[in-house]
């Protein structure tokens, strides 16, 4: 019979340090994107170019395939935390939910949300260039605010998980 406790790893990895850099990379990321490069090109007046909803879907596209990576990472890491009860059952629990929903956002990201505005974008371009948004277009821009704001309260909740777990340890 094979006993785990008694046998020594070589090496181990910090897997509460590893969620803590996705995280860390994915949000701040994502505040880069929202808060700094597209209010540039916003006010630059780039966002009324005829080529910008073309840049703007593939930048988001891209995006939103290394968030949907990220969140799938960090929810297959809670699952090995739940695995080895690195965290109490009712934390790992809320742990697995909340990696979830963070992947469910990053999936309706990339295959609801970002191809619907695309769309709504090419037909404000292609008809008539008028610098009013629809209404339906507000909604799918409030959704997306939403979901953001979700994200970033979610992903900080993990993040400060995380970071009180790596300083139990050392």
């Amino acid at each position: 019979m094979f006993n785990y406790a008694l046998k020594k790893q070589p090496f181990s990895l910090n897997l509460s340090a590893i969620v803590m850099t996705i995280l860390g990379f994915w949000l701040s990321a994502s505040f880069l994107l929202d808060f700094v490069i597209i209010p540039v090109l916003s006010m630059t007046g780039m966002m009324a170019d005829s080529g910008f909803i073309s840049t703007g879907y593939v930048l988001f596209e891209v995006f939103n395939r290394l968030e949907v990576v990220c969140a799938a990472g960090i929810l297959t890491i809670f699952f090995g935390f739940k695995f080895e009860h690195l965290f109490g059952d009712r934390q790992a629990l809320n742990a697995l939910v909340i990696a979830s929903i963070l992947l469910n956002i990053a999936l309706l990201y990339t295959y609801l949300i970002t191809p619907q505005l695309a769309g709504f974008g090419l037909e404000m371009s292609g008809f008539n260039g008028t610098a009013t948004m629809p209404l339906q277009m507000s909604v799918w821009h409030s959704l997306y605010w939403v979901l953001e704001a979700a994200k970033f309260v979610l992903g900080i909740t993990l993040l400060r998980w995380c970071y009180r777990r790596a300083c139990a340890i050392a």
